[in-house]
């Protein structure tokens, strides 16, 4: 029996965060992970500084107290005196804050009056400098997901923590070439009911930062932490989803471990836990709160210039276009979108050919050549010829699959043998085979036909006709 999340009083919220392209939040270095053998390392120590309102965070505490160092692992290209916390941050990056306002927009945010950058305090090693760089850029916005409205809490922009190589009892180790790749954070409201509704949130804040096709891609670039709690348990936030799919499996689990400790008369507590491969969760740290913020004072305060960020149309958005204006599958308009094809030039271009023949050409043909011989084939350096000889009638567009194979086995093909043959030959070519045939299905008569004429004619015009013989 499943649990009842309204009895519950399941209450969930989640934070999506984004790598940017382009180049780091606070320098010019690039955002290349590298994870060769470093140029250098440095060795560091940290502790905690009190927030803005004169308190130490707890989580900061709880981190001091393991009294660890940690080891650095830089790079003389990628990673300079700014990463090392030897020199102040440069000018904010930009066009990642362009990025970040543009996310906001989309999201409905309310943009602030004026971004005050803040520093954030993290001392497990992650920052070199023992904080990380914030700043809120719109607030109070919403997404709409099945029907309802999910209320977006912030929009914020920071800057990457260090890449984690290795932990030990005494130290940890860390690549410093991921520190501050611009990153947006997105957090919602409380207002998510159930964990599966929390994977299409996610999925659905995902989508909207891959619309600005300013995101950087693969695994890593893109992470989800979910808050969650029940009638007498405790918030928790959980850290490291990588992907949607499992959301829900470690959400129902941290549900059923507070249910536990519920039954057995003890009360959960607040803190940070992480979710494992396996779908549970793991202890991290205390709950941290905003005794760790305080402002940054190397960088002035930014009035954001809105009125040059457009909102640009997100991917679901194209997709439907696309479905709606040429009469293609979901999943192929979603394809298409997806790998940013410019469809809509293909298809004016090549006008005598049918809009769902080039998409399926686009995105099927390579991977039924894969799937079928175990060939790679890169479909656009051969589509633009291949389409012009089918759209002039040079070769049937049925030929084209046969010919991507060909090139796809290192083959040159011979268009000659391709080149179509006339309705009028066609319908003698059936008559005959029906008369020579008589009792044959129409199954039999069309394998033999396209034994012949394979790649030489459209196989749906011969089954149109080979029943219009057989009548």
């Amino acid at each position: 029996m499943g649990l009842d999340y309204e009895k519950l009083g399941l209450k969930i919220g989640i934070e999506c965060h984004q790598q940017l392209e382009g180049h780091k939040l606070f320098c010019n270095c690039p955002t290349e992970i590298r994870k060769d053998n470093p140029d250098f390392k440095i060795t560091r120590r940290l502790r905690a500084s009190a927030g803005e309102v004169g308190r130490v965070d707890q989580a900061a505490l709880y981190e001091q107290q393991k009294h660890k160092y940690f080891v650095y692992h830089a790079y003389n290209d990628i990673t300079c005196n700014v990463e090392l916390d030897e020199e102040p941050p440069h000018p904010v990056n930009q066009e990642a804050l362009k990025a970040a306002l543009q996310v906001a927009k989309m999201l409905n945010c309310k943009i602030v009056d004026e971004i005050q950058v803040m520093r954030k305090t993290v001392i497990d090693g992650s920052n070199t400098s023992g904080f990380q760089r914030t700043m809120l850029i719109g607030m109070n916005g919403f997404v709409e997901v099945g029907n309802r409205k999910i209320g977006i809490e912030s929009a914020c922009l920071e800057e990457e923590a260090c890449q984690i190589i290795e932990r030990k009892k005494e130290y940890d180790v860390y690549n410093l070439s991921r520190l501050g790749i611009p990153l947006i954070e997105i957090a919602t409201s409380a207002d998510i009911k159930t964990p599966e509704e929390a994977r299409e949130v996610a999925a659905k804040i995902g989508m909207i930062l891959r619309s600005t096709g300013k995101c950087k891609r693969g695994i890593g670039s893109i992470r989800q932490d979910v808050n969650l709690s029940i009638k007498g348990g405790a918030r928790v936030e959980i850290k490291g989803f990588q992907e949607y799919k499992s959301i829900p499996k470690i959400m129902n689990y941290e549900i059923e471990r507070q249910l536990k400790l519920i039954k057995q008369g003890k009360k959960p507590e607040e803190q940070v836990r992480k979710a494992e491969p396996d779908f549970t969760t793991s202890y991290l740290r205390p709950m941290p709160g905003m005794d760790r913020m305080y402002p940054e004072t190397d960088i002035p305060t930014i009035v954001p210039e809105i009125k040059d960020v457009k909102i640009v149309k997100t991917i679901e958005e194209k997709t439907k276009e696309l479905e709606k204006n040429y009469d293609i599958s979901k999943d192929l308009a979603s394809q298409l979108v997806k790998q940013n094809i410019d469809f809509e030039n293909y298809v004016n271009k090549y006008k005598n050919l049918k809009a769902k023949f080039i998409a399926d050409t686009l995105i099927n043909a390579p991977k039924e050549i894969k799937k079928r011989f175990g060939k790679e084939i890169n479909v656009f350096e051969y589509a633009h010829d291949l389409f012009a000889r089918a759209d002039s009638g040079d070769i049937p567009s049925s030929a084209v699959f046969e010919i991507l194979t060909e090139i796809a086995h290192s083959k040159k093909p011979d268009y000659d043998k391709y080149k179509g043959i006339s309705d009028k030959e066609l319908e003698k070519e059936i008559a005959e085979l029906i008369k020579k045939n008589p009792d044959a299905p129409i199954k039999a008569l069309m394998g033999m036909l396209m034994a012949k004429y394979r790649g030489k004619v459209d196989g749906k015009k011969a089954m149109d006709l080979l029943k219009k013989h057989m009548k």
